[in-house]
């Protein structure tokens, strides 16, 4: 079970596992057996599905098998927005579901975007502790009606029928922030596998396919000397003792966590940390509980990040991608007059070649290191194999840009500086060079924290486009390959044909084979069909739009270089972009100030009797809605705080406890998370503000307002 506890130093409320490990084999629970209270969770979507399943085992464990009739009734109190009920029987047969392709099928091989698999991971999740019939799973699945998919979290429990059957009955919730207790439930189970596996855990807990691994958090272990032995995010650290470590503020953080499993065996610490893929400190709070691996007691531990806390401040690079180019090939030039006679001067300390963590680099082409004035002792030393904290080959990237038909190039990689433990993103720009004894080597010269650049776009770009020419779709793996030169930060490349089928896109698969012509963005820019005409006319071209940011799939503003590529006589179009919100090397911008007018706002027809205009702001959403006589909006609840105020007509506003009829120049503010469906007494006018920002309506999960009601 999970145990609320209080806090008497803050008075908060903290999550405290004390669940015992695993024995014997899976049984069906009885009704006496205790669950997790559903107020222990954060956010009202969480409580409401633990609530809905709660109530969904207890109809099963007193009605059985004739309680799923009731849970299959599309107006129900088992349908909650875009919640519902579905029950699993242990083989993974499919007994209640919405979906009639799912529903009465075994699915036990049904897998996500990531090859997850979902329905055997539902099963163990409510499975894998006897004493515990309860448990939470995470994977990406398509919202009904949308384009992307998103990070699901499905509750399951386990259930006894009077008939002596067991069942998993459960329902989930479209998410992408973690709760603290999905957290404790991770590291729970995590301890249990540990205690009973040992080390052969270990597998399981860096497994992308694994329950481990979900959204932004992640499962560690250390020993209690501050030794890490496994970080599936943050893999350059294994082995590394962290003891003095200190994070952005100061803190040593590891010492904490060891003071409170040797004192508490559990707890929570607050501490300064970066996502996985970032580099940039993040305000994270880490749930760690002690385990026993053999006969050594080691920390076991997973955290949240605080998403609306302030992130550490990166001091922005003093040299821009113009002038580091510039310095490489002047050095270049030198290098290939002088020879190495000219590293003496760009080893000097305090000149253009050698200051702060600006500093040129050579290698030969067989990867060892030529020049290195920063760890003089590794010249001479071979680095072919060298890898970046992602497990990216960082040689092998470089030779792949000097090869290219310019002989030089940029390369990306995750490296962390001299002296420190976070890796950093780190831009290089490398050029081939022949030495006057006919030597060729490689000089180049890296900025940590750069930028994202323009110039960055159209090398890979270009460096694609190469590819593609000479190996038409038998590049696609390369372009795929996240541990290549084309997928770094949220940068990737994207090829599609004159048609608008998208052939190969690494950063979102599941839109392969999916023709995307007809798609529009946030401004009803036919995002496709726009980049196809500009690279068809022009041959290659830049564009703006909104599209959606890998892994979290929130639409963001995009620039988007595209280019026009043949391979045996069939036409590719090939492209890359840069976000504005690009990853931990963007600076912090002074949003623009926006002028407009719902005369200029497109107008979305959702139904032949309701149409929307929308103005996405940072924090809130304005939107203005037309409704004809007898138009409704379906039953539904949101985490915004909603401001209605009707121009003309009258609407009424259907809640769960009363009815309230909202006529024109009235307002009504509906808190947040508060079920209301809406009907047009008359046509109908009216302004909405949504406070925060709409982000279901950002992802395209509005699906409730394109339903006749």
């Amino acid at each position: 079970m999970t145990a609320v506890r209080s806090n008497t130093s803050t008075g908060k409320k903290d999550i405290q596992s004390t669940v015992p490990a695993p024995a014997g084999p899976v049984k069906g629970m009885g009704s006496g057996q205790e669950r997790v209270a559903a107020n222990v969770y954060e956010y009202t979507e969480s409580r409401s599905v633990v609530r809905m399943v709660d109530a969904a085992a207890d109809l099963i464990r007193q009605r059985g098998e004739a309680a799923f009739a009731e849970f299959g009734q599309d107006d129900s109190r088992w349908h909650e927005g875009e919640a519902y009920v579905f029950v699993l029987d242990p083989e993974g047969n499919m007994l209640v579901h919405p979906d009639a392709a799912l529903k009465g099928k075994n699915q036990w091989d049904l897998h996500d975007i990531n090859g997850k698999p979902i329905i055997r991971g539902l099963i163990e999740a409510a499975t894998a502790l006897p004493d515990r019939p309860e448990g939470w799973y995470h994977y990406q699945w398509p919202v009904p009606g949308g384009l992307l998919p998103r990070w699901k979290s499905s509750y399951v429990r386990r259930v006894e029928a009077p008939s002596g059957r067991t069942y998993v009955v459960g329902s989930g919730v479209y998410n992408d922030r973690m709760e603290r207790a999905f957290v404790v439930d991770a590291v729970v189970r995590a301890v249990s596998e540990m205690e009973r596996c040992g080390r052969a855990a270990f597998a399981a807990i860096c497994d992308p396919t694994g329950p481990y691994l979900a959204k932004d958090a992640y499962i560690w272990v250390n020993d209690l000397d501050g030794v890490e032995l496994v970080n599936p995010a943050f893999r350059s650290l294994e082995g590394r003792s962290l003891l003095d470590m200190q994070d952005a503020n100061g803190k040593y953080v590891y010492r904490e966590m060891i003071r409170l499993i040797k004192t508490q065996g559990d707890g929570w610490v607050d501490y300064q940390w970066p996502k996985p893929g970032e580099s940039v400190p993040s305000q994270k709070s880490a749930y760690v509980h002690g385990a026993h691996l053999g006969d050594q007691e080691v920390l076991v531990g997973c955290g949240v990040y605080l998403d609306d806390a302030p992130r550490a401040i990166v001091q922005t690079p003093k040299m821009t991608t113009e002038e580091v180019t510039a310095l490489v090939r002047d050095a270049a030039k030198m290098l290939a007059t002088e020879g190495a006679k000219a590293y003496p001067v760009f080893r000097q300390q305090g000149s253009r070649w050698f200051h702060g963590d600006t500093y040129l680099f050579a290698f030969d082409l067989d990867g060892t290191r030529t020049f290195y004035p920063v760890a003089p002792d590794e010249e001479g030393r071979n680095v072919h194999e060298l890898k970046d904290a992602l497990g990216r080959p960082i040689m092998t990237m470089i030779l792949d840009a000097v090869n290219s038909p310019t002989g030089e190039g940029w390369v990306h990689y995750v490296y962390a500086k001299p002296g420190e433990v976070y890796p950093a993103w780190k831009s290089s720009f490398v050029k081939r060079v022949t030495t006057p004894s006919g030597k060729d080597l490689i000089l180049g010269c890296g900025i940590y924290n750069m930028q994202m650049h323009k110039t960055f776009i159209e090398d890979l770009v270009n460096r694609a486009a190469n590819l593609l020419h000479e190996q038409g779709e038998a590049s696609f793996g390369l372009l795929r390959d996240k541990t290549g030169p084309f997928v770094f930060m949220n940068t990737y490349v994207f090829v599609e044909d004159p048609d608008g089928n998208e052939l190969m896109n690494a950063a979102m698969p599941y839109l392969e084979g999916k023709n995307l012509i007809e798609v529009t963005d946030l401004q009803g820019k036919t995002v496709v069909r726009d980049e196809i005409a500009a690279a068809m006319t022009d041959g290659s071209a830049w564009l703006e739009h909104y599209w959606y940011l890998p892994g979290s799939n929130k639409p963001a503003r995009k620039q988007t270089f595209v280019r026009k590529v043949q391979h045996d006589g069939r036409t590719f179009i090939v492209g890359s972009g840069l976000y504005e919100e690009q990853g931990p090397a963007t600076g912090t911008q002074q949003p623009d100030i926006v002028k407009t007018s719902w005369q200029s706002l497109k107008e979305e027809r959702l139904t032949d009797q309701l149409s929307r205009q929308v103005l996405f702001g940072e924090k809130a959403t304005l939107a203005r809605l037309t409704l004809r006589s007898g138009a409704g909006i379906a039953r539904h609840y949101h985490m915004n705080e909603e401001y209605s105020w009707v121009l003309s007509g009258a609407l009424e506003y259907r809640l769960d406890d009363r009815t309230v009829v909202v006529r024109a120049g009235e307002i009504l503010v509906v808190p947040s998370n508060v079920p209301h469906a809406i009907v047009a007494l008359e046509d109908s006018t009216c302004v909405d503000f949504f406070a925060p920002v709409r982000e279901d309506w950002l992802k395209g999960e509005d699906q409730y307002l394109r339903k006749l009601h």
